[in-house]
C-alpha cells in the first residue's frame, strides 16, 4: 500500500514539476531578455568621456589646450593613489565593494527623509549611480530620472569591475571651474600631477564634489578646508587613517597655485586648427565629398562631428612652430604698423623641413578672427612675376637672363598696361627688367610661352582662388580676378629654393594619449623647375636685393633673394624672399583695400621681412 502511494504521488508530482520547469525556463528567458535589452538601450561599455587636447611647439611645449565645456586629463587607476580612493569611497559610498549599483539601505533612508519634506532631499546614491548620472543623465531631482539611474547603475555593474568603475567615477565628478575628474582638478589648483599631491592635497580635492558651488576654493576657500577637514575625521572614523596622521594632515597648510591653462600664439594656432580639418579630411576620405558640390554639405558637417570627436578624445597635435621667430615676426609687424590702420601678415616656412614655422595674421590679431595670412586673397602686383612669367619662360626656352626683352609701350586689344612711373624703356636684359619689375617686358614674356602654358607651372601650386577666368595677359602682372594668400604665395617661392613643391603644413602628426600617432601627412615632393631654371632664377631674385627694387630687405648673409609687389594706386605691398634657411613672405594693405601709398617710401615690407630674417 505504501509503494503504491508513493508511485500515485510521484506521478502526481511530474506535472507539477514540469509546470515549474516551463515557469522556470520561461523566467530564465525572460532574464536573458532583459539584459539583451539593456545591452541594447544602455550600451554602457561605450563611455567616451570628452578629454583636453594639447597643441605643442617645435620644441615639445604645450602652447594650447583645447577644451570643450569640460576640461579633463584622463588618468588611469594604476596612476589614482590609494588614498584618495579610500577617501571617496568612505565618504560617498561605504557599501560600495559590497553592493551592485543599487545600496537599498541608503535608499530606505532617503525615501523616509524625502517623505517627511514631501520632496528629493536625498538621493541615497552610489558611487555607481553618480557615475550613470554623470555620464548619461541629468542632474534633476524627479523619480523618472532616479528610476532610470537605478537601471543604468545596474548595467554599469553588469559590465564593468568595481575597479573600472571607481577609476571613472573620480575621472568624471566635477572639482568647479570648468574642471572636471582628479587630474584637471589637481592641475589646475596645485599645478601638479595627482600623482605628486600630499593626502591634504588630494583630500582638499576630494571635499569640492559634493557641491562644486560651496566649496569652490577660488572663492570659498575656508568652506572648501572645513570639509577636508570633517571628510579626513571620517577616514579616522573608518580606520583608514590614524588620529595622530589625520592630526598632521589637517595642519599642512593648502596654497593654491591657480594654473592658467596655456593658450599662445593664437595666429599660427587657429591655423593649425583649421589645418587639422584638412588633415582629417584628407585621411579619412572626405576631400573628395567637400569638392562636389552635391555632396559638400553632408560631408562638410559629418567632418566636422569627425574633428570634434578627436578634439574631445585628448590628443597632442604636434607642430613646426618656432616660437621664438613667431614672437619676433609679431613684433616686426607691430613696430613698422603701429600709429597706422594699415594691416600686415607674415609667413616663414623652413627649407630643410618644409614646414610652417611662423605665421602672422595681423599686427593685433585676436583668436578666432580674420587671419590675414591664409583668409586674406589680395592682388598679388608684380610678385607674381617670378612664377607666371619668368621661371615658365626661362623653363621653355633655357634662355638666358641677360637675353634682351623690349621694355617699350604695350597695346593690343585695348590692353595698354604701363611701366611703373610710366617709364619707356627700349631693350632691356631680363636680368635688369625682373630686378627693376617693368611691366611690359613681363607681357611680352608670358605672351612668348604661351598663357596656357604658363598657367601650366602656376597650377602645380594650388592657389585656391586662381581660376581659368585669370588666363589672361593682365595675370602677368597681378591683374587676377581676385587673388593669392600670403601664405600660398610664400609656399610657391619655396620651388626656387631647390625646384620642388611640397604643400607647406604646420602639423607634423596627431598622437592619441598613448602616444601613437592618429595622422600625418603624407604628401611627397613635387618637381617643377629644372636645376638650370633654378639656379637662373636666384640669379634674378638676389639682383631685386641688390641692384633692384628691394635693395632695402638686403643685408649680408649666405644668399638672399626675392621679389616686391605693389598693386594699383599702392593697396597692397609684397616682399616674398629667401634666404639659405627660410623664405618669407610679407603682405601689407588695409582689410577695404585703400591706398597707402603715404608709408610706401617706408617700404615696411621690406622692413619687416629684414626684421624677421637678420638674425635667423
Amino acid at each position: 500500500m505504501r509503494t503504491f502511494l508513493g508511485f500515485l504521488f510521484t506521478i502526481m508530482l511530474v506535472p507539477l514539476l514540469m509546470g515549474l520547469f516551463l515557469l522556470f525556463y520561461q523566467e530564465w528567458n525572460n532574464v536573458h531578455a532583459f539584459h539583451e535589452v539593456l545591452d541594447k538601450k544602455i550600451p554602457g561599455d561605450q563611455i567616451e568621456l570628452s578629454q583636453t587636447s594639447y597643441i605643442k611647439s617645435g620644441n615639445g611645449t604645450v602652447i594650447t589646450e583645447i577644451s570643450g565645456p569640460q576640461k579633463r586629463v584622463y588618468i588611469a587607476d594604476k596612476e589614482i593613489p590609494l588614498f584618495l580612493k579610500d577617501l571617496f569611497v568612505t565618504i560617498e559610498d561605504k557599501q560600495f565593494y559590497r553592493h551592485s549599483g543599487i545600496d537599498a539601505a541608503a535608499i530606505s533612508r532617503a525615501m523616509i527623509a524625502n517623505s517627511r519634506t514631501n520632496s528629493i532631499e536625498q538621493g541615497g546614491s552610489t558611487i555607481t549611480q553618480q557615475l550613470a548620472r554623470n555620464v548619461f543623465l541629468t542632474h534633476e531631482k524627479t523619480y523618472n530620472r532616479k528610476l532610470t539611474e537605478l537601471l543604468y547603475s545596474y548595467q554599469l555593474e553588469r559590465i564593468h569591475s568595481k575597479k573600472e568603475i571607481l577609476e571613472l567615477y573620480i575621472n568624471v565628478i566635477y572639482y568647479h571651474n570648468g574642471n572636471y575628474g582628479i587630474e584637471a582638478a589637481s592641475r589646475f589648483y596645485f599645478n601638479k600631477r595627482t600623482k605628486e599631491l600630499s593626502k591634504a592635497q588630494l583630500a582638499f580635492l576630494a571635499a569640492i564634489p559634493n557641491n562644486p558651488n560651496l566649496y569652490n576654493p577660488l572663492k570659498h576657500f575656508h568652506a572648501a578646508k572645513k570639509r577636508q577637514e570633517r571628510i579626513l575625521s571620517q577616514m579616522v572614523r573608518a580606520n583608514k587613517v590614524s588620529a595622530e596622521e589625520y592630526k598632521k594632515i589637517i595642519r599642512e597648510p593648502i596654497r593654491l597655485h591657480p594654473r592658467k591653462q596655456p593658450d599662445l600664439y593664437h595666429d599660427y594656432t587657429d591655423y593649425v586648427q583649421n589645418e587639422l580639418r584638412d588633415l582629417i579630411a584628407d585621411a579619412e576620405g572626405f576631400t573628395k565629398r567637400l569638392e562636389d558640390p552635391a555632396t559638400r554639405p553632408k560631408a562638410s558637417k559629418e567632418l566636422d562631428r569627425k574633428v570634434a570627436k578627436v578634439l574631445e578624445s585628448g590628443v597632442t597635435i604636434h607642430t613646426a612652430l618656432d616660437g621664438g621667430l613667431q614672437q619676433q615676426a609679431k613684433q616686426a609687424v607691430k613696430n613698422r604698423l603701429s600709429g597706422t590702420s594699415i594691416e600686415g601678415a607674415t609667413v616663414v616656412i623652413q627649407h630643410n623641413t618644409h614646414e610652417l614655422v611662423s605665421l602672422i595674421g595681423g599686427k593685433n590679431y585676436k583668436k578666432n578672427s580674420f587671419n590675414r595670412a591664409y583668409q586674406a586673397y589680395r592682388q598679388p602686383g608684380s610678385a607674381i612675376k617670378p612664377l607666371l612669367v619668368y621661371a615658365p619662360y626661362i623653363e621653355e626656352t633655357n634662355a638666358s637672363i641677360l637675353e634682351r626683352v623690349s621694355g617699350q609701350r604695350y597695346c593690343k586689344n585695348g590692353y595698354c598696361p604701363r611701366n611703373y612711373g610710366g617709364g619707356i624703356y627700349g631693350m632691356v636684359t631680363i636680368k635688369k627688367a625682373f630686378a627693376k619689375s617693368y611691366n611690359t617686358p613681363a607681357i611680352r614674356l608670358l605672351e612668348k610661352t604661351g598663357i596656357k602654358k604658363g598657367f601650366s607651372y602656376l597650377d602645380s601650386f594650388h592657389f585656391d582662388k586662381v581660376t581659368v577666368k585669370d588666363h589672361h595677359l593682365p595675370s602677368a602682372v597681378g591683374g587676377f580676378t581676385i587673388g593669392v594668400s600670403p601664405l600660398e604665395l610664400t609656399d610657391a617661392f619655396t620651388s626656387f629654393h631647390d625646384g620642388t613643391y611640397l604643400p607647406v603644413h604646420a602639423i607634423r602628426k596627431v598622437t592619441n594619449r598613448d602616444g601613437k600617432t592618429l595622422y600625418k601627412w603624407n604628401q611627397k615632393p613635387k618637381k617643377v623647375w629644372t636645376p638650370q631654371t633654378v639656379a637662373k632664377m636666384r640669379l634674378l631674385l638676389h639682383e631685386v636685393t641688390v641692384n633692384g627694387t628691394a635693395k632695402r630687405a638686403y643685408f649680408p648673409a649666405g644668399y638672399i633673394g626675392g621679389k616686391t609687389g605693389t598693386t594699383n594706386n599702392v593697396k597692397d605691398m609684397w616682399f616674398v624672399g629667401l634666404t639659405d634657411k627660410y623664405t618669407t613672405g610679407v603682405w601689407i594693405g588695409k582689410d577695404h583695400p585703400s591706398s597707402i601709398e603715404y608709408i610706401q617710401q617706408a617700404y615696411p615690407n621690406q622692413a619687416i621681412w629684414k626684421e624677421i630674417n637678420q638674425h635667423n
